[in-house]
């Protein structure tokens, strides 16, 4: 383990990648956004880098470790751009990745699109074998003709192998057989198996989360080798670690060969961020509203902790439909994704009505107002119409803003709506606060809870300019913007502890269960897990380990994940399975058998050099007032003289009434007419309404 002292943080997003310095011996931690470079990736990053080492007046050669997370592999499942992939499965079975749930999305849409595998028919093939639901086996595998399809494969270009088995969650001894043959005999083919990836039931799920990892795999491989070379190239000693979709980090290797649990790995750093600040300020419920360039994320988080679930969809055809996209079984932070982004853009629809986004401008040409041949009306462009942001204070004042093509752009789109430029930038800025407060309305509905329970965290660069609007539509009258908003995936990245999560399958009755029998496969899982925490120098001692349960009636078509009490027995299992059954579905049935489905096992210990405190820059001062600017309140209906703060200069517990807007480098929080704002200790700006 590297003694160098500083973390270093990267998080690769469709417009800025944010990078941040942090030393965790005293907290101080400094911030650069880089502009994204869409054609490679890592060459933003690592700019990026060399700019926060210099604007932190550090060297390379002080980085002890640096955490990293990117939607590259996400993009190349949208995009189609994996590897050439090949699947293997049992006999009659090479068809499940298209017959999958047998379900329409849309049910009266005559000419839907369905997702397309990715694995092409000629490239699934079959294999000789068959077990039984309970592992037993009824066809023996027959090696040799396996081996001969995948030779064929091989010759026909294929890259990346997926093999799944049918019940190979239950009985992975056929699938590890003909992996380790075609190992031996293949050794430049990536193999994944159905049983290390995704070891539940369900063959659809298990093969498209199987197939997924494989097409992504190569180019993994190839993405963090390249990156660990080019990081130390830079002269910067410390190991490389990656964001998991589950809210944790894992090492290298781990990410190489599975990096289907990266798919979700930078929206899941801010709902980390979220909790982190949410806990600093001494809250339990907090939503968690991370607002970037391209997409808006919104998170739960009860009790400091983000809600996981146990699956998602990935490259839907309907970004925002559910049951479009590909299903991926693995444990990620349960996130409500919103098209609606700082470069969203806004055209008038065929019905001529206002449209806002999912199209984003993205980094490349961006928002009309970056100057790079954008000409399309964004929501950044509106924010800067109605006064939210300051045109000659734009990250800093290190980017310059050409509020002439803003002005031109909202013309356009004005003339075509019919209406005036500044009730056209209003329109797009309601209609994209509006799609978020519906989402979040949801989301907290199928908690059985209600908005007023929960404060507003606000993070990424738009976040904090949106989220007093979308907090009045929910009813939320607590918003709190805490320090390095716009860089708060990130420093959610640098606090996140090592996380492994396992499951296998367990599937009895709860009635007579063997104990002794769970017990010893949620050791198994353990040492698992700890041998890949280890792995990463995460501090054991430290760990917690949490057992949970995939359960049901039997006889129902799904589960509920239980957390399972200590020490395991029929009448607390019992109790707790109707526990989390009732939150969900208020009453459970009369009288209705109970069944284990799966065993998890979650284990997180903390990293060195995470946790702890975070200061940023601050000068505080009795003169941190920069001045008034008219901006356009909703609540008011009217625009409004409105001092504008600077955030650095704030003292600490100082009220502030609003309207009120707060700038820093990297974002602007607005607060309306009607609240006080104030500075809490851990450096976050609270907002309540009066």
């Amino acid at each position: 383990m590297s003694t160098a002292p500083l973390s270093l943080g990267i998080d690769i997003g469709g417009t800025f990648t944010d990078v941040v310095i942090h030393d965790p011996r005293d907290g101080r931690a400094v911030i650069w956004k880089e502009s994204t470079t869409p054609d490679d990736p890592a060459r933003g990053a690592l700019e990026g880098t060399r700019r926060v080492l210099e604007k932190a007046g550090a060297s390379a050669a002080q980085v002890g470790r640096v955490v990293h997370a990117t939607t590259l592999f996400t993009n190349a499942l949208i995009e189609r751009k994996g590897a050439r992939t090949g699947l293997l499965t049992t006999a009659g079975f090479r068809d499940v990745l298209e017959i999958g749930r047998e379900r329409k999305y849309e049910l009266y849409d005559l000419f839907i699109e369905m997702p397309k595998p990715l694995v092409a028919r000629p490239w699934r093939r079959e294999a000789r074998e068959r077990l039984a639901p309970d592992g037993t086996v009824e066809i023996a595998l027959d090696v040799d003709a396996a081996l001969a399809e995948v030779a064929d494969l091989v010759a026909e270009g294929v890259e990346s192998l997926a093999v799944c088995f049918l019940h190979a969650y239950a009985n992975p001894a056929h699938e590890r057989a003909v992996g380790a043959a075609i190992a031996e005999r293949f050794q430049d083919l990536s193999v994944s198996l159905s049983s290390d990836i995704a070891p539940e039931i369900r063959e659809y799920l298990r093969a498209s989360t199987t197939v997924a990892n494989a097409y992504v795999r190569p180019l993994a491989e190839v993405y963090l080798e390249r990156l660990e070379t080019a990081l130390r190239a830079e002269g910067i000693p410390g190991g490389l670690f990656l964001m998991l979709s589950n809210g944790g980090l894992t090492h290298v290797s781990e990410a190489k060969r599975a990096p289907v649990q990266l798919l979700e790995s930078g929206p899941a750093a801010g709902a980390l961020a979220g909790a982190w600040f949410g806990r600093k300020a001494g809250l339990e419920r907090v939503l968690a509203f991370d607002m970037g360039g391209t997409t808006a994320k919104l998170a739960l988080v009860d009790d400091g902790e983000p809600l996981v679930a146990y699956g998602f969809e990935a490259a839907r055809e309907k970004r925002f439909l559910r049951g479009s996209g590909l299903p991926i079984q693995i444990a990620t932070v349960e996130l409500i994704e919103i098209g609606a982004g700082g470069g969203s853009i806004a055209r008038k629809s065929e019905l001529g009505t206002l449209n806002v986004g999912p199209e984003s401008s993205g980094a490349q040409p961006g928002p009309a107002c970056y100057g790079r041949g954008g000409s399309e009306a964004t929501v950044t462009d509106a924010d800067l119409t109605l006064g939210y942001l300051n045109a000659d204070f734009f990250l800093g004042g290190a980017m310059k803003i050409d509020r002439g093509a803003t002005d031109a752009a909202f013309g356009r789109l004005a003339g075509a709506l019919d209406v005036a430029p500044g009730r056209a930038a209003f329109g797009v800025h309601d209609v994209v606060n509006e799609n978020m407060a519906g989402a979040a309305r949801v989301a907290i509905a199928e908690r059985g809870r209600i908005p007023a329970e929960y404060a507003l965290l606000a993070t990424g660069g738009a976040g904090p300019v949106h989220a007093w609007h979308v907090a009045r539509k929910l009813g939320v009258k607590r918003v709190i913007c805490p320090p390095g908003a716009g860089a708060g995936s990130t420093i959610g990245m640098l606090m996140a502890p090592a996380r492994v999560d396992r499951v296998a399958s367990f599937n009895v009755p709860l009635a007579g269960a063997d104990f002794a029998a769970a017990g010893r496969v949620f050791a198994g899982l353990e040492k698992e897990s700890l041998e890949v925490l280890g792995l990463t120098g995460a501090d054991l001692a430290g760990r917690t380990v949490r057992r949970l349960a995939d359960m049901r009636y039997i006889g129902q078509g799904s589960e509920v994940t239980v957390s399972l009490p200590e020490p395991l027995d029929e009448a607390g299992v019992r109790a707790a399975f109707e526990t989390a059954y009732k939150a969900l579905f208020a009453r459970t049935p009369p009288g209705a058998a109970i069944q284990f489905v799966a065993l998890r096992l979650s284990a997180a210990a903390p990293m060195p050099g995470s946790g702890g405190a975070l200061e940023l820059p601050r000068h505080p001062s009795a003169d941190a007032l920069k001045g008034t600017r008219p901006v356009f309140f909703p609540d008011a209906g009217e625009t409004l003289p409105t001092r504008v703060w600077d955030r650095y200069a704030l003292q600490a517990g100082v009220d502030i009434e609003g309207p009120a807007v707060f700038e820093e480098d990297e974002s602007t929080f607005i607060v309306g007419p009607g609240a006080v704002a104030r500075l809490l200790p851990d450096g976050s700006i609270l907002a309540e309404v009066s």
